[in-house]
């Protein structure tokens, strides 16, 4: 019996009339960060979404815990954060407002609570500003606060990196390697070369074995 919290068994995906990958194994672990990489088009934001049980595969299928993943639901839900290439915020409603519907999807969190993720993200000050006035960055981190509350343990995560600066990018890294050796699994793409990794990471390149 596999040991794997998420695994592809045999996935295939096709989109637009043109087959991105097929025949594709991944096995995720507790600790496990897998970086998934390729070219623009290769398949990267469609296989997360297929992981985070967005999209339909063509064929095969993804498990957690054993099951897949459409008969799981409930499971997926409580232990899955996703995080898309979009912030995924509301404009009209401040930082605050934002983490606190979203922290309400898992695990409710309080008002002290928020407001340490926020500052944990360099946004202390700006729990009561609506989020359209913020920058793209400033966004960004509204979001990715998220990553600072009581997260479930698999990180679903694309493109996290986009519109930081360079000290958040280090801290971002940072997080996310402490997030896999307290025992939890990240799985993201970026175009950015990560500096700071646990020892469990592993790189797989979609374009080595598109179809």
């Amino acid at each position: 019996m596999s040991d794997a919290y998420l695994e592809t068994v045999d996935l295939a995906c096709e989109r637009d009339w043109r087959l991105l990958f097929e025949h594709l194994n991944i096995s995720v672990k507790p600790c496990d960060m897998l970086q998934v990489s390729g070219p623009n088009g290769s398949g990267k934001t469609s296989l997360l979404r297929l992981m985070a049980g967005l999209m339909q595969p063509t064929a095969g299928e993804v498990l957690i815990q054993g099951a897949n993943i459409h008969r799981q639901r409930q499971v997926l839900t409580s232990n899955l954060l996703w995080l898309g290439h979009a912030a995924g915020i509301k404009g009209l409603l401040t930082a605050e407002e934002n983490l606190t519907w979203l922290s309400a999807l898992q695990h409710s969190a309080t008002r002290q609570q928020i407001w340490q993720a926020l500052a944990a993200v360099g946004l202390a000050g700006f729990e009561d500003v609506p989020c359209h006035t913020l920058s793209a960055g400033q966004q960004r981190r509204v979001a990715l606060a998220r990553l600072y509350l009581d997260a479930p343990p698999l990180w679903i995560l694309d493109e996290p990196f986009t519109a930081l600066d360079k000290q958040a990018v280090t801290q971002l890294e940072q997080h996310l390697a402490q997030h896999c050796v307290n025992g939890g699994m990240v799985i993201l793409t970026t175009h950015h070369a990560l500096q700071n990794t646990p020892t469990t990471f592993r790189e797989l390149d979609l374009g080595q074995i598109a179809s």
